[in-house]
């Protein structure tokens, strides 16, 4: 696990993007299949990504799929695709043909099943299963990951690429990647800034598999901690 901190949250930000877009410029003849998760914390990033990157970034060569994905329209400001196209895929040149997005207005069960195969398809596979070039994920401050909330640890062995999860703070339901493509991805990478989130860090550092974003960043093959200096401050370097 690396742990890289930064002044701000922009910064951050920044370096993630940077860090992205050095690794596609490095290698000029690979398509990149990469996951994006939603929530308040990217969307920074992605405000920011189509902003100040737009003209060194190659979008041709990105394939974008989704992390997780409330049920709920793309129109609703619930939806993760909803923010992540009014920040970034709508405004940058990015091929249509290249998104790939989880359906939240579709019943939950099937829209699990079909987004599953459409990875499988689409994700090249390595003793059968999808292994995507980077997944960005979040953290919640109690843990959770990719939308598999404590107590829904099952979500982290399921032989399934996606599973229907249950936010137990709202009722809500969503789409949620498992943990089997998590951890065979080629790289995963948390973006983690705020303060609030300090306390989640330290877990992630410190713990054993305690949580499921503890369980993820213990299990993959490579995990980056994008980090701002306040949600690293109890973690000592």
């Amino acid at each position: 696990m690396n742990t890289l901190i930064y002044p701000s949250s922009i910064e951050t930000a920044r370096a993630l993007i940077l860090h992205l877009v050095k690794s596609m410029t490095d290698e000029p003849d690979k398509t990149f299949n990469i996951a994006f998760s939603g929530g308040a914390t990217p969307a920074l990033m992605f405000d920011l990504w189509a902003n100040e990157y737009r003209d060194i970034t190659p979008w041709t060569r990105m394939k974008v799929y989704f992390v997780d994905e409330r049920c709920v329209p793309p129109e609703n400001s619930d939806s993760n695709y909803g923010m992540i196209r009014s920040l970034l895929l709508g405004v940058v040149p990015i091929p249509y043909e290249n998104v790939f997005r989880i359906k939240g207005e579709v019943k939950p069960e099937k829209e699990a099943i079909r987004y599953s195969k459409l990875v499988e398809k689409q994700v090249p596979s390595e003793n059968g299963c999808p292994v995507f070039d980077f997944i960005l994920l979040g953290a919640g401050d109690d843990g959770h990951t990719s939308s598999i909330f404590p107590g829904q640890e099952n979500l982290l062995s399921s032989d399934h690429m996606y599973e229907v999860s249950l936010n137990p703070h709202n009722g809500q339901r969503r789409i949620a990647m498992t943990g089997t493509p998590i951890i065979n991805a080629k790289q995963v990478i948390f973006l983690i800034t705020g303060r609030n989130k300090s306390e989640v860090v330290e877990e992630i550092c410190t713990s054993g598999d305690t949580s499921p974003a503890a369980y993820i960043a213990h299990h993959a093959k490579q995990v980056d901690l994008f980090l701002d200096s306040h949600a690293a401050s109890k973690i000592k370097i």
